[in-house]
């Protein structure tokens, strides 16, 4: 069977996944596209594919058949997938591992999906995404991820209540700030060992009272008249270099 209304209460849900409040009450959300399906599939977060009539995809899992206009209502995406698929959020987890990436208050979906590729590609243990964070399951972050969320623990939790835990475990804390700071090239094998790196908002940086909290502050050397770069960027070469 094919669903065709708009009206149905599948479709009337799948709608509403589109707005944080819902996702949050129901702990669901869409994919969209045959990659992040798959990488749902794989990771065992996948509840339900949805898929265009006529579109096939032999997985062994619930799925349901709209038409395309049904398609065009649930997606976000100005080209939308055929395929899409109903997801369980992933379940909240504590700090694992030595390496760990604290995102204070990113606000673009776009960075944030980028620095979790870069968090996977380099090694990155645990990622704490912090109060006034963008969501993890807006559309936008989980399509600029390319699926690596599925493959990295990431939790939501106060940056301040993540900085105690770390020093009571005696993680050296690693803020990104040019003043006082030293260029990243200059840290020792040992001071890649263990460490949690904070990254702040695409406006501000990282807040003062979050970064009075660090250890020490790291910098890019870069020329004189490049004044900053983008978050996502800087975070990437961060991460790179501490990972050599």
């Amino acid at each position: 069977m094919v669903i065709t209304s708009l009206d149905n209460e599948k479709v009337k849900k799948y709608r509403k996944l589109q707005k944080r409040k819902y996702r949050d009450e129901y702990q669901e959300y869409i994919v969209e596209g045959m990659h992040l399906v798959l990488e749902a599939y794989k990771t065992g977060m996948l509840e339900e594919l949805i898929l265009e009539e006529n579109e096939s995809l032999p997985l062994p899992t619930p799925y349901v058949y709209v038409t395309k206009e049904v398609i065009k209502k649930i997606s976000t995406m100005d080209t939308p997938s055929t395929v899409m698929g109903l997801c369980r959020k992933i379940p909240q987890q504590e700090v694992k591992g030595n390496r760990i990436l604290i995102l204070d208050e990113i606000q673009d979906p776009g960075n944030l999906g980028t620095i979790i590729r870069s968090a996977v590609a380099f090694g990155i243990d645990t990622i704490v995404l912090s109060e006034n964070t963008v969501d993890l399951y807006n559309p936008k972050v989980l399509r600029a991820t390319q699926g690596m969320f599925f493959h990295i623990n990431i939790i939501s939790r106060s940056a301040f209540e993540i900085i105690a835990l770390l020093k009571n475990l005696d993680i050296p804390i690693y803020g990104t700030k040019v003043e006082y700071g030293v260029d990243v090239r200059s840290l020792s094998a040992k001071d890649k060992e263990r460490f949690a790196l904070i990254v702040g908002n695409e406006g501000n940086g990282v807040r003062l009272e979050v970064s009075n909290l660090c250890d020490r502050n790291l910098y890019i050397a870069m020329k004189d008249s490049v004044e900053s770069l983008n978050v996502a960027v800087a975070t990437s070469i961060l991460l790179y270099e501490l990972g050599r």
